[in-house]
Formats: C-alpha cells, structure tokens, sequence
C-alpha cells in the first residue's frame, strides 16, 4: 500500500491534503480523484459561465502523479439572453 495525497482547486482555493490515504495504486488513486470532483463541484458552484476543479494526486514522494479535472460550463440560448 501507498499513500496518497488529493490536493485539490476549485478555481479560487488550492487545498492541499496532509495527511493522504493508503491505496493499492495509482488506479486506485484515480478512481477517488474522479469521484471527489463531482463534490467539489456541488460545494463551489460556478459564479459565471465557466470553472474549472482540479484534483492533483501526490505520491509519498511529493510528486503529482496524476490530475483529474472538471469543467462546468453554462450557457444561454441566445434567446434568452436579457437584453
């Protein structure tokens, strides 16, 4: 087992995590890395029509051994857009 560490950014705030958790492998580290952003995304709602959440995965060794990322984007029929 390996320890991981899951800093993530939410296009405001870098959060970095330490204390990490143990893992089988990096397979292991991507399937929580995908499954943190959709709460990152819940938690930090865009306030304009575009953002970004990034999950950066360390190794014990301090380096980034993958990034997972999420992009909400809103858009209005041109429409409905308010004059």
């Amino acid at each position: 087992m390996a320890r991981f560490f899951f800093d993530t950014y939410d296009g405001n705030r870098l959060i970095s995590d330490p204390e990490g958790i143990e893992l089988q492998s990096v397979e292991m580290a991507r399937i929580e890395a995908q499954k943190a952003l959709p709460d990152l995304a819940r938690d930090a709602l865009p306030d304009g029509d575009q953002k970004t959440f990034i999950v950066s995965v360390r190794d014990e060794a301090g380096q980034v051994v993958l990034r997972a990322a999420l992009t909400l984007i809103v858009e209005t029929a041109p429409d409905n857009r308010s004059a």
